[in-house]
Protein backbone atom coordinates (compact mmCIF):
# COMPACT_ATOMS: atom_id res chain seq x y z
CA UNK A 1 0.00 0.00 0.00
CA UNK A 2 1.29 3.49 -0.74
CA UNK A 3 2.10 5.84 2.18
CA UNK A 4 1.48 9.46 1.99
CA UNK A 5 4.09 12.00 3.13
CA UNK A 6 1.97 14.87 4.17
CA UNK A 7 4.19 18.29 4.13
CA UNK A 8 3.20 21.34 5.95
CA UNK A 9 4.27 24.79 6.67
CA UNK A 10 3.52 28.37 6.11
CA UNK A 11 4.74 30.48 2.68
CA UNK A 12 7.91 30.33 1.84
CA UNK A 13 9.68 27.96 4.34
CA UNK A 14 11.01 25.29 1.70
CA UNK A 15 8.05 23.03 1.48
CA UNK A 16 8.09 22.97 -2.14
CA UNK A 17 11.68 22.05 -2.51
CA UNK A 18 12.01 19.61 -0.52
CA UNK A 19 9.08 17.96 -1.84
CA UNK A 20 10.89 17.82 -5.05
CA UNK A 21 13.89 16.33 -3.01
CA UNK A 22 12.09 13.74 -1.66
CA UNK A 23 10.17 12.94 -4.63
CA UNK A 24 13.36 12.15 -6.61
CA UNK A 25 15.09 10.63 -3.86
CA UNK A 26 12.45 7.79 -3.50
CA UNK A 27 10.88 8.05 -6.61
CA UNK A 28 7.83 9.30 -5.53
CA UNK A 29 4.95 11.73 -6.91
CA UNK A 30 4.30 14.88 -5.70
CA UNK A 31 1.37 16.98 -5.42
CA UNK A 32 1.30 20.49 -4.48
CA UNK A 33 -1.68 21.59 -3.14
CA UNK A 34 -0.86 25.13 -2.78
CA UNK A 35 -0.48 25.36 -6.47
CA UNK A 36 -4.04 24.40 -7.22
CA UNK A 37 -5.54 27.27 -5.17
CA UNK A 38 -2.51 29.53 -6.38
CA UNK A 39 -4.01 28.34 -10.32
CA UNK A 40 -7.90 29.24 -9.32
CA UNK A 41 -6.68 32.48 -8.00
CA UNK A 42 -5.09 33.27 -11.33
CA UNK A 43 -8.04 31.91 -13.19
CA UNK A 44 -10.51 34.53 -11.13
CA UNK A 45 -8.13 37.27 -11.43
CA UNK A 46 -7.88 36.62 -15.19
CA UNK A 47 -11.83 36.20 -15.58
CA UNK A 48 -12.06 39.36 -12.99
CA UNK A 49 -14.24 37.40 -10.41
CA UNK A 50 -15.90 38.49 -7.72
CA UNK A 51 -14.19 37.25 -4.73
CA UNK A 52 -17.58 37.18 -3.05
CA UNK A 53 -19.02 35.22 -5.65
CA UNK A 54 -18.81 31.48 -5.02
CA UNK A 55 -20.38 29.85 -7.45
CA UNK A 56 -18.57 31.45 -9.90
CA UNK A 57 -15.45 30.22 -8.16
CA UNK A 58 -16.66 27.06 -8.34
CA UNK A 59 -17.50 26.69 -11.99
CA UNK A 60 -13.89 28.25 -12.64
CA UNK A 61 -12.30 24.76 -10.91
CA UNK A 62 -12.85 22.76 -14.05
CA UNK A 63 -10.43 25.17 -15.54
CA UNK A 64 -7.24 24.18 -13.75
CA UNK A 65 -4.78 22.03 -15.47
CA UNK A 66 -3.36 19.75 -12.96
CA UNK A 67 -0.70 19.33 -15.23
CA UNK A 68 0.07 22.24 -15.74
CA UNK A 69 0.51 23.96 -12.69
CA UNK A 70 4.59 25.25 -13.40
CA UNK A 71 3.53 28.80 -14.46
CA UNK A 72 5.57 31.86 -13.26
CA UNK A 73 2.31 33.47 -13.58
CA UNK A 74 1.32 31.57 -10.35
CA UNK A 75 3.78 33.84 -8.41
CA UNK A 76 2.86 37.16 -7.54
CA UNK A 77 1.12 39.21 -4.73
CA UNK A 78 -1.62 39.66 -6.07
CA UNK A 79 -2.35 35.49 -6.40
CA UNK A 80 -0.90 34.93 -3.04
CA UNK A 81 -3.28 37.30 -1.14
CA UNK A 82 -6.03 35.68 -3.47
CA UNK A 83 -5.24 31.90 -3.11
CA UNK A 84 -5.19 32.92 0.64
CA UNK A 85 -8.70 34.72 0.53
CA UNK A 86 -10.51 31.26 -1.22
CA UNK A 87 -8.59 28.96 0.83
CA UNK A 88 -10.59 30.08 3.47
CA UNK A 89 -14.01 29.21 1.84
CA UNK A 90 -15.37 25.86 2.38
CA UNK A 91 -16.89 25.09 -0.75
CA UNK A 92 -13.40 25.82 -2.68
CA UNK A 93 -11.80 23.78 -0.23
CA UNK A 94 -14.53 20.70 -0.12
CA UNK A 95 -13.80 20.37 -4.03
CA UNK A 96 -9.82 20.31 -4.17
CA UNK A 97 -10.09 18.18 -1.14
CA UNK A 98 -11.36 15.87 -3.58
CA UNK A 99 -9.19 16.17 -5.99
CA UNK A 100 -6.12 15.78 -3.49
CA UNK A 101 -7.17 12.87 -1.63
CA UNK A 102 -7.51 10.88 -5.40
CA UNK A 103 -4.40 12.02 -6.17
CA UNK A 104 -2.18 8.82 -4.69
CA UNK A 105 -5.45 6.16 -6.45
CA UNK A 106 -4.07 7.45 -9.55
CA UNK A 107 -0.83 5.85 -9.33
CA UNK A 108 -2.56 2.09 -7.85
CA UNK A 109 0.17 0.53 -5.91
CA UNK A 110 2.34 0.40 -7.69
CA UNK A 111 4.41 3.35 -5.79
CA UNK A 112 5.98 2.90 -2.13
CA UNK A 113 5.07 6.40 -1.13
CA UNK A 114 3.27 9.57 -2.18
CA UNK A 115 4.23 12.91 -1.38
CA UNK A 116 1.36 15.66 -0.97
CA UNK A 117 2.86 19.25 -0.26
CA UNK A 118 0.65 21.99 1.58
CA UNK A 119 -0.63 23.84 4.65
CA UNK A 120 -3.56 21.51 5.68
CA UNK A 121 -2.28 17.85 4.44
CA UNK A 122 -1.54 16.38 7.75
CA UNK A 123 -4.65 17.86 9.64
CA UNK A 124 -7.27 18.09 7.33
CA UNK A 125 -6.34 16.32 3.51
CA UNK A 126 -4.81 12.92 4.99
CA UNK A 127 -5.05 12.86 8.43
CA UNK A 128 -3.71 9.61 8.26
CA UNK A 129 -0.69 9.93 6.90
CA UNK A 130 2.06 7.88 7.50
CA UNK A 131 4.45 10.71 8.05
CA UNK A 132 3.72 14.02 9.08
CA UNK A 133 5.89 16.76 8.28
CA UNK A 134 5.29 20.47 9.45
CA UNK A 135 8.28 22.65 8.29
CA UNK A 136 9.03 26.40 9.97
CA UNK A 137 11.31 29.18 9.97
CA UNK A 138 11.00 32.62 11.29
CA UNK A 139 9.20 35.37 9.12
CA UNK A 140 12.38 37.16 8.11
CA UNK A 141 14.16 34.32 6.79
CA UNK A 142 11.35 33.37 4.84
CA UNK A 143 11.11 36.99 3.86
CA UNK A 144 14.65 36.85 2.57
CA UNK A 145 14.53 33.60 0.81
CA UNK A 146 11.32 34.74 -1.34
CA UNK A 147 13.18 38.34 -1.67
CA UNK A 148 16.74 36.21 -3.00
CA UNK A 149 14.63 33.57 -5.24
CA UNK A 150 12.44 36.97 -6.71
CA UNK A 151 15.96 38.96 -7.99
CA UNK A 152 17.29 35.56 -9.23
CA UNK A 153 14.23 35.45 -11.30
CA UNK A 154 15.15 38.63 -12.65
CA UNK A 155 12.10 40.52 -10.85
CA UNK A 156 12.17 43.86 -8.88
CA UNK A 157 11.47 43.19 -5.09
CA UNK A 158 10.94 44.63 -2.00
CA UNK A 159 12.49 42.94 1.04
CA UNK A 160 9.82 45.28 3.64
CA UNK A 161 7.12 44.57 1.21
CA UNK A 162 7.70 41.03 1.21
CA UNK A 163 8.29 40.54 4.90
CA UNK A 164 4.80 42.73 5.22
CA UNK A 165 3.07 40.44 3.06
CA UNK A 166 4.47 37.27 4.82
CA UNK A 167 3.67 38.45 7.89
CA UNK A 168 -0.54 38.79 6.96
CA UNK A 169 -0.54 36.13 4.89
CA UNK A 170 0.43 33.99 8.40
CA UNK A 171 -1.89 35.88 10.46
CA UNK A 172 -4.51 35.12 8.18
CA UNK A 173 -3.52 31.14 7.48
CA UNK A 174 -3.31 30.90 11.25
CA UNK A 175 -6.23 32.70 12.45
CA UNK A 176 -9.10 31.23 9.59
CA UNK A 177 -11.94 29.57 11.15
CA UNK A 178 -11.54 26.76 8.12
CA UNK A 179 -8.42 24.30 7.83
CA UNK A 180 -6.08 26.99 10.10
CA UNK A 181 -2.24 26.79 9.67
CA UNK A 182 -1.11 24.33 12.38
CA UNK A 183 0.96 21.15 12.93
CA UNK A 184 -0.93 18.34 13.09
CA UNK A 185 -0.87 16.73 16.64
CA UNK A 186 1.70 13.81 15.76
CA UNK A 187 3.67 15.44 13.02
CA UNK A 188 7.42 16.17 13.26
CA UNK A 189 8.24 19.69 13.14
CA UNK A 190 11.53 21.07 11.63
CA UNK A 191 12.59 24.29 11.96
CA UNK A 192 14.76 25.43 8.96
CA UNK A 193 15.50 28.74 10.45
CA UNK A 194 19.31 28.35 10.14
CA UNK A 195 19.24 25.46 8.02
CA UNK A 196 20.39 25.15 4.45
CA UNK A 197 17.86 22.83 2.04
CA UNK A 198 20.69 20.29 2.14
CA UNK A 199 20.47 19.87 5.93
CA UNK A 200 16.78 19.77 5.90
CA UNK A 201 16.41 17.05 3.30
CA UNK A 202 18.77 14.93 5.34
CA UNK A 203 16.75 15.19 8.42
CA UNK A 204 13.91 14.37 6.11
CA UNK A 205 15.09 11.57 5.01
CA UNK A 206 16.61 10.14 8.33
CA UNK A 207 12.55 10.76 9.37
CA UNK A 208 11.13 8.52 6.59
CA UNK A 209 13.53 5.88 6.52
CA UNK A 210 13.56 5.52 10.31
CA UNK A 211 10.31 6.36 11.72
CA UNK A 212 7.76 4.13 12.41
CA UNK A 213 4.68 4.84 10.09
CA UNK A 214 1.45 5.47 12.29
Amino acid sequence: MTKIIAIDGPASVGKSTLAKKIAKKFKAPVLFSGKLYRALALEIIKRKINLNNTEEILRSITSIDPGNLSSAELYSSQVDSVSSIISAKKQVRNKLITFQRSFPKKYGNNIKFAIIEGRDIGTIIFPKANYKIFLWAVSEVRAKRRYDQLRKNGKNASYSKIFREINVRDQKDMTREIAPLMPAANSVLLDTSYIDIEQAFKAIKRIILKTKTI
